[in-house]
């Protein structure tokens, strides 16, 4: 077994079971990608097992911090079954979940979403693509589906020195694929959707979403990023009279506006625009357009905390204009997917943009992923998605 030995200072976080081991860490050793490696502390006491990546920054990533246990086919079999267990104690009301989350299910750089029988996941790192075939058929075998579809498609691959590869890994035949959310009916395309088919993170919201809008009398709402319209689908269902989705993908709105005839909706309830969202916004204020509730839920302006300055302008300026566009009483559920925001400093960047709008509001409630998209104690980073839902006074 080969050994990574860390400079001296360099295995706090490691020992707070912290399971990325960055490139500057690295004292001395080497080992073929994906290669399990001891890592050891600068004095030679062991740390952890993990898989080594000689090309990207995080140079290893975790996957035990118990000296006894042997990483073979058997410990993904057990981590793969621990996975899939915790999700069956949930309270996913859906047949679309999340049953691997990467490191938060000890599984760095595998993320497995089950959408009814087809399976579709994503192999990110050199460890979990070393290990594809093997994690391919425990996956199938604790799931008992029969298909497997690969969207490793990701520009993280390229930082672990890994090409694109998307499509079926185990299994054969159509790529859409129908679930069912809370009693909605929506379908997706595991080869063409985004990440590996859906937006599953964000299940429980589209729920709550559906409430607020019952609960407050919300009539017009506005749903940008709309995507293949979840949200809309649910404002409709929480009793909008119209709603209105834009997003810049027309092929999305397509799926979007087959979601409201799909789940019953009168079409003349909802309208699609296929526009920036940023100049449809400013555009609405010109026409002194006002709404009665507001879903902002943009793509990942900042990956990382590098691009964090950039991209806290680009959420203050939509968050300023959807608060302008706002009735008084309206709902404002806005989000931000960017790991290089905090939660607390997206707080501070929507309290900007409240305060350019000269308006207030009261934070109803703070919004995060669906709960099988569960955050540990010792990996922060996972808490990507982070949500107000904001009440204008």
């Amino acid at each position: 077994m080969k050994s990574i030995r860390l400079r001296e200072g360099k295995e706090r976080s490691v020992l707070r079971r912290h399971p990325w081991v960055f490139e500057g860490s690295v004292a001395k050793g080497r080992a073929d990608p994906g290669e399990t490696v001891r890592v050891e502390a600068h004095d030679g006491r062991f740390l952890a097992w993990g898989a080594y990546s000689p090309s990207s920054s995080i140079r290893v990533r975790a996957w035990s911090f118990d000296e006894a246990e042997r990483i073979d086919a058997a410990f993904f079999e057990r981590r793969i079954a621990r996975a899939v267990a915790l999700r069956q104690r949930l309270p996913i009301d859906s047949d679309g979940m999340r049953l691997v989350h990467g490191e938060a299910d000890g599984l760095p750089g595998l993320i497995v979403d089950r959408y009814a029988d087809t399976l579709s996941a994503q192999f990110l790192a050199a460890g979990t693509e070393r290990w594809k075939a093997e994690i391919a058929g425990l996956l199938l075998a604790a799931t008992g589906s029969s298909r497997l579809y690969e969207r490793s498609d990701s520009g993280v691959r390229a930082l672990e020195g890994l090409e694109p590869v998307r499509g079926w890994l185990r299994g054969e035949g159509a790529t859409e694929v129908g679930i069912v959310e809370h009693g909605w009916k929506l379908t997706l395309d595991v080869a063409e959707g985004h990440k590996t088919g859906f937006y599953l993170d964000q299940r429980d919201n589209r729920l709550r979403f559906a409430e607020l809008v019952r609960r407050l009398g919300c009539e017009r709402v506005l749903n940008c990023y709309s995507y293949t319209g979840g949200f809309t689908v649910a404002a409709l269902a929480g009793g909008a009279r119209h709603v209105t989705s834009v997003d810049s993908s027309a092929p999305a709105l397509e799926r979007a506006k087959a979601h409201v005839a799909l789940n019953g909706h009168d079409d003349a309830r909802a309208a699609f625009a296929d526009a920036d969202v940023n100049q449809f916004l400013r555009d609405a204020l010109k026409r002194d357009e006002r709404f009665d509730a507001i879903v902002l839920d943009p793509p990942k302006f900042a990956p990382t905390g590098a691009h964090a300055e950039r991209a806290a302008r680009a959420y203050k300026d939509i968050n300023r204009l959807a608060l302008k566009l706002l009735s008084p009483g309206g709902l404002l559920l806005t989000f931000s997917c960017s790991g290089g925001i905090g939660a607390d400093l997206f707080h501070k960047i929507v309290a900007g943009a409240g305060m350019d709008a000269e308006v207030d509001g009261a934070i109803v409630a703070r919004l995060e992923a669906a709960c099988d998209h569960p955050t540990t104690i010792t990996f922060p980073e996972g808490e990507y998605l982070k949500g107000l839902a904001i009440v204008k006074a």
